[in-house]
C-alpha cells in the first residue's frame, strides 16, 4: 500500500472531508490530514482543537494519521516521502485554484502527483466557511458535520 497527505485548513473538519477520506482510505492504505498553519487564515479553531474535532470525527477509520505543519505541502512530503496530495474538489471554481496548486506544487518538487477527488452530490455544497457562517447565525449544522464538531460550533459562538 502506498500513502497520502490529505493536506488543509479544516477549520472545522465537515461530513464531505470525513467522506474523502473514507473514500481514499482503501486506496492508499494511509492518510495523513494536514492541518495548515496558514497566516493568511485567521482560523476559528486552534491547532490543537482542529486536530481533536478530527481525531474524534475519524475514530475508527484505519490507517489515519493526522498531523500539523507551517510551510509548504511539498516541505513535508519531502520529509515523509509521501508522494501523493489529494485534493476534494466540489464545484469547477473549485477545479482552478486547485490546479494552480497542483502545478506549483509540481514545479516546486517534480515527484509528487495531485489526485483531485470529486465531492460526493450530498457534499458538494458544503464547506468549512459556509458551515462557520451558518452556526455563527445560530442554525443547525448537524447534517453537514460530525457531531462533535457541531457540538464545539455551538460552544464557540454561544461564547461570543
Amino acid at each position: 500500500m502506498s500513502a497520502a497527505i490529505y493536506p488543509g485548513s479544516f477549520d472545522p473538519i465537515t461530513n464531505g472531508h470525513c467522506d474523502i477520506i473514507r473514500r481514499i482510505q482503501p486506496i492508499f492504505g494511509e492518510i495523513t490530514l494536514l492541518l495548515a498553519k496558514s497566516p493568511k487564515k485567521r482560523p476559528l479553531f486552534t491547532v490543537e482543537e482542529r486536530i481533536a474535532l478530527a481525531e474524534e470525527a475519524l475514530e475508527g477509520v484505519p490507517g489515519i494519521r493526522i498531523a500539523a505543519h507551517d510551510g509548504l505541502t511539498v516541505d513535508y512530503l519531502r520529509k515523509t516521502g509521501v508522494r501523493v496530495i489529494v485534493r476534494g474538489l466540489r464545484a469547477v471554481s473549485d477545479f482552478e485554484y486547485e490546479l494552480v496548486m497542483a502545478n506549483m506544487n509540481k514545479k516546486l518538487s517534480p515527484g509528487v502527483e495531485t489526485m483531485l477527488v470529486f465531492a460526493s452530490p450530498e457534499y458538494y455544497y458544503v464547506s468549512s466557511n459556509t458551515v462557520k457562517e451558518v452556526a455563527m447565525h445560530g442554525g443547525s449544522v448537524k447534517d453537514f458535520v460530525p457531531p462533535g464538531v457541531a457540538k464545539a460550533l455551538e460552544a464557540k459562538f454561544e461564547s461570543r
